[in-house]
């Protein structure tokens, strides 16, 4: 629909002679941006991905998050992180607190870990041992094939504690 109504605009645009073509480009543009942007707000129920995180007392919580957001910020915008703490989305700036374990039966469905990831966990394990579990929050990125994951929360590490 949004498509259509873009090429009528434009085909009516073309046919004004007082119009430069620079003013044109511009009409089309803005009118192109305006459409994809109620289209993308009307479809944000679509992108809702429901998710349940173990807290630090062991309670179970559902989170909720949008589909292309990072599982970390879902976390954030529940109270479970504290997003002070991380400069969310930066692997560089990750701490312990940025870790979480993931259910067994879901990290099949979780592309593999990057190197750089790999190499944050263990960095951030001290033990340099890496638990099969344990994924950077910053760098999931949630899917609507990811609805109802379940996630903990681990306890801040001793050297992360101020």
């Amino acid at each position: 629909m949004a498509i259509s109504t873009l090429q009528r605009l434009s085909s009516q645009l073309n046919r004004l002679p007082s119009l430069t073509p620079f003013t044109k480009t511009v009409l089309v543009r803005s009118s192109a941006s305006a459409a994809a942007s109620t289209s993308s707000s009307a479809k944000v129920a679509d992108r809702i991905v429901k998710l349940f995180a173990v807290d630090l007392d062991g309670k179970k919580r559902e989170i909720v998050g949008l589909s292309g957001q990072t599982l970390l910020k879902a976390l954030a915008n529940s109270g479970l992180i504290d997003p002070a703490s991380h400069r969310l989305e930066e692997i560089d700036a990750c701490s312990a607190e940025c870790e979480v374990s993931i259910a067994q039966e879901w990290l099949n469905k979780l592309p593999p870990r990057s190197y750089d990831e790999e190499y944050v966990l263990k960095r951030n394990s001290r033990a340099r041992v890496l638990n099969k579990h344990a994924r950077l929050g910053c760098q999931v990125v949630l899917t609507p094939d990811l609805q109802g994951m379940v996630v903990a929360v681990p306890e801040p590490k001793p050297w992360d504690i101020p």
